[in-house]
C-alpha cells in the first residue's frame, strides 16, 4: 500500500510539473503572437524564439523571472540571429515591459544557452530607419556611402549598429538639403538623440 501511495504522489507531482510547464508556454506563446503582429515578424523568427525559449525552460532560467521579458528576450535573440532589424526599444514598445529587464534576461540568454550572436552590419539598418523617417533614396545611398568609409576606418567597430546607421543618415540628410530633425531620425532608429550626436562626431570626419 505504502508503494502504490509512493507511487501516485510522485505521478501526482509530474502531472502538476507538465501542467505548470504547459501553463508557461501558453503564457509565453501568447504573448509572441502579440509581439509577432506589432513588429510584423515572419513565422521563421517566431519559431526561432519559440525554440530559444524552450532551450531556456528546459535549463530552468525562467524560475524568478517574469516570463514576459524571457520571451521578449528570446525573441530579440531570435531577431538577432537572422540579422532581423529590431532594436531593444522596438521590443519594449511592442510588449510591456522596462528595457533594462530585457536586456538583462537577453544577457542570460546569450551566456547560459551559449548563443553565438552574428554581428548586425549597420547598412543593413539603413533601409528600415530610412523608411521610419520618410527620407529619399538618394539620402539611403550617401548614408550607405559614410557607413562603408566608418568600417574601413574601423570607426563603427563595437558600435550599436541602428545608432551609427541613425548617425550617418542624419549626416547624409543635412548634405542633401533635406529639413529632418535628429529627433525624427533617433526615433525611427529607436536611439536617444544623445546616441546619435556622439556617433555624429566620429562619422562627420568622413563626410568630406
Amino acid at each position: 500500500m505504502k508503494k502504490t501511495l509512493k507511487r501516485l504522489r510522485i505521478w501526482d507531482n509530474r502531472t502538476q510539473v507538465h501542467d505548470s510547464v504547459d501553463r508557461n508556454l501558453r503564457h509565453a506563446f501568447i504573448e509572441l503572437g502579440k509581439m509577432k503582429d506589432k513588429l510584423a515578424l515572419s513565422d521563421a523568427i517566431i519559431e526561432k524564439a519559440a525554440y530559444i525559449y524552450r532551450k531556456a525552460l528546459d535549463k530552468k532560467l525562467v524560475r524568478g523571472r517574469s516570463i514576459t521579458a524571457l520571451i521578449a528576450a528570446s525573441l530579440y535573440a531570435a531577431c538577432r540571429d537572422t540579422k532581423t532589424p529590431r532594436t531593444l526599444n522596438d521590443i519594449t514598445a511592442a510588449i510591456n515591459i522596462k528595457r533594462k529587464d530585457l536586456a538583462l534576461c537577453y544577457r542570460i540568454l546569450v551566456k547560459e544557452l551559449d548563443l553565438k550572436m552574428p554581428v548586425v552590419d549597420s547598412v543593413q539598418c539603413v533601409a528600415r530607419i530610412a523608411s521610419k523617417a520618410e527620407l529619399s533614396e538618394k539620402t539611403k545611398r550617401y548614408a550607405v556611402k559614410i557607413l562603408k568609409k566608418a568600417k574601413q576606418n574601423e570607426i563603427s567597430a563595437g558600435k550599436d549598429p541602428m545608432g551609427i546607421a541613425a548617425s550617418a543618415l542624419y549626416i547624409s540628410a543635412l548634405r542633401m538639403g533635406m529639413n529632418c530633425s535628429q529627433k525624427i531620425i533617433a526615433q525611427a532608429a529607436g536611439v536617444t538623440e544623445v546616441t546619435l550626436r556622439n556617433r555624429c562626431k566620429g562619422l562627420k570626419l568622413l563626410d568630406t
